[in-house]
């Protein structure tokens, strides 16, 4: 039978299970990977075509929280067996990555050139146009590899891995927490200490340290998200939280990718819009590095902090 990404989500939709707090790491991890994998196949065809945008966002998603979860639990899972796996999923994200960075930066740029009068518009489209062959280049290299016999055997293979469930560890009569109520505090607190560790170096934080700051910020997210229907209700206002800071942090990635994206391009720009645009980027950084750090404020309060807490108690 060919493959087709409808045919597999009909047969992984019934498979779907929440996860408890009583199942192993490994169980739990198996069927988070399980349910991101759906989701990865829901928008493989709006990724073919480009008509929205956010289907190559919403799959780049579904790869991260994928390889999140793996990172995190590779302690209680069987490495040899979903190394590949991942090894996959790390080369698909790149593919789809190129896309969505152009995505990004079209979209921005075209918001931007809606302020301009009609003469400065005109004067910027053809880097708009540029960026857009760059683009459509791009979302060929990610067809071919949705066509590719190693994209197909991956997703085939992954499925029937996932699909199968796991045992009970073997504890030859140790007693060691294993179980997600047990192991899954431990984890989350982890990952915050990652984060507020850099309340010590944002005084004079670049671009490359705010970068690292919001991948802690990520992976923080991810684990909250992906065991949130075992955490208590306030764990949704702490992701939104983090999300907030994502955001602000995410704007300040976009702007440095495309200034490396456009230094190239400032040479044939012979209208100055280009270097209009890169100052306009310069002064939204300064703007959202203060709102950046009046969300990172918010974020370490105890109000907010309490809320993680109570949501982690809902595991006792």
């Amino acid at each position: 039978m060919s493959y087709t990404p409808a045919r597999q989500i009909e047969r992984l939709t019934p498979a779907v299970t929440p996860i408890t707090p009583e199942d192993s790491m490994a169980e739990a991890g198996r069927k988070i990977l399980l349910k991101e994998l759906l989701t990865l196949l829901q928008h493989e065809d709006g990724s073919r075509t480009g008509a929205d945008i956010e289907d190559v966002h919403d799959m780049r998603v579904a790869i991260r929280r994928m390889r999140s979860a793996i990172r995190l639990l590779r302690p209680y899972l069987k490495w040899k067996a979903i190394r590949p796996y991942n090894r996959e999923l790390r080369h698909l994200g790149r593919v789809l990555g190129e896309v969505r960075d152009l995505d990004v930066m079209i979209e921005q740029f075209q918001r931007y050139q809606t302020a301009l009068d009609a003469e400065s518009q005109a004067a910027l489209q053809p880097t708009i146009t540029a960026l857009d062959a760059q683009r459509q280049q791009a979302r060929v290299a990610l067809n071919e590899y949705f066509n590719s016999k190693s994209y197909r055997r991956f997703v085939k293979s992954f499925a029937e891995f996932l699909l199968q469930p796991l045992p009970k560890p073997h504890l030859n009569g140790s007693v060691v927490p294993y179980q997600v109520r047990h192991v899954l505090p431990m984890l989350i607190y982890d990952r915050l200490s990652a984060v507020r560790a850099y309340d010590t170096v944002l005084d004079q934080a670049d671009a490359p340290t705010l970068h690292a700051l919001r991948i802690e910020f990520k992976r923080l997210r991810y684990l909250l998200s992906l065991f949130q229907a075992v955490l208590g209700p306030q764990v949704e206002d702490v992701i939104a939280e983090i999300k907030t800071i994502q955001d602000h942090l995410g704007h300040l990635n976009d702007g440095a990718v495309a200034r490396l994206r456009l230094k190239h391009l400032l040479e044939t720009d012979t209208s100055g819009m280009l270097a209009g645009y890169l100052a306009f980027l310069d002064t939204q950084e300064l703007g959202l590095k203060d709102s950046f750090m009046v969300a990172w404020q918010r974020f370490n309060t105890r109000k907010v902090q309490q809320k993680l807490a109570s949501a982690v108690l809902a595991l006792a």
